[in-house]
């Protein structure tokens, strides 16, 4: 089994892989060279750089990563140092950003957060949390914050905002946390109408996207039978369709529904969830 993750520059996702034989992140050469050039045709583009800059095939090795077509490909890759190689070859204005970007990985909240979020699936603790259940989407935020937030797992007691848009407030949150728990959720609308009513209660004071999000798939497979390829779902239409759930959930159910698979024990489909998760966050 290897280890994928999906990072985002300005929008652009790069593919990285673990290798077990030296311990380190390989990252996909094609999604370097997009991001920074922005290329419409990443693959000639790095094709080229290849022709005209030999040097960069002896840095390179080929791993398996999977395409947008969701099958897996032998594919050039770069480790860090081959990073820098890559991105001094590529004309832009973006060589600081994207290389601060890149060495920030792994050392922040969120980066450290995401690492934990893997391990819920690679330890098997997913299977033990409760699904459905104010207390399942504690263990859930628990889990991914602990040791990074002193709240981690825990209630909110002050009252908070985002964009305009003030959530439940403290003063009735476990009331309302308990109506929300015993919503029914035998369909999908009915399971789509709870996630929206817990987004709307965001009991923590942060993370409570990247954990609900997690808590609906167990809520989906449990009932259903199926889960959500997050891949599919663009980030911009999602935060749209939340923004407007309150009021109207259409759009927010019609993206789900759209974007659901049976693949419901797929690991790198959970890895891959999880990436797109932390991006809609960013």
């Amino acid at each position: 089994m290897i280890k994928t993750s999906i990072r985002f520059f300005e929008d652009i996702p790069v593919r990285a892989v673990w290798s077990d034989e030296d311990h380190k992140w390989w990252f996909c050469a094609v999604d370097i060279a997009e991001a920074l050039s922005k290329s419409k045709n990443p693959r000639v583009y790095w094709a080229q750089m290849k022709r005209r800059n030999p040097q960069l095939i002896t840095i390179c090795k080929q791993l398996k990563l999977t395409a947008r077509d969701g099958k897996a490909y032998l594919t050039d890759v770069v480790d860090a140092s081959g990073v820098n190689t890559v991105v001094a070859l590529i004309p832009t204005k973006n060589r600081e950003n994207f290389v601060r970007w890149l060495s920030g990985m792994g050392s922040s909240i969120d980066e450290k957060s995401k690492q934990k979020a893997y391990e819920l699936f690679e330890s098997g603790i997913i299977n033990e949390i409760e699904v459905g259940t104010v207390k399942g989407l504690r263990q859930i935020h628990g889990y991914i914050f602990g040791g990074l937030y002193d709240f981690a797992g825990q209630i909110r007691a002050c009252n908070i905002a985002k964009g305009g848009f003030a959530f439940a407030p403290a003063m009735y949150l476990n009331e309302n946390l308990a109506l929300i728990e015993n919503m029914p959720e035998s369909t999908l609308d009915e399971i789509v109408r709870k996630y929206v009513e817990m987004n709307i209660a965001h009991p923590f004071m942060e993370g409570n996207g990247r954990s609900t999000r997690i808590w609906l798939d167990l809520i989906l497979k449990k009932n259903l039978r199926v889960c959500v390829d997050w891949s599919r779902i663009d980030k911009h239409a999602y935060l749209d369709a939340m923004r407007e759930s309150p009021v109207d959930a259409s759009d927010i159910f019609d993206l789900i529904k759209s974007a659901l698979t049976d693949k419901i024990s797929d690991r790198e489909l959970f890895m891959k969830g999880i990436d797109y998760s932390y991006y809609y966050e960013e």
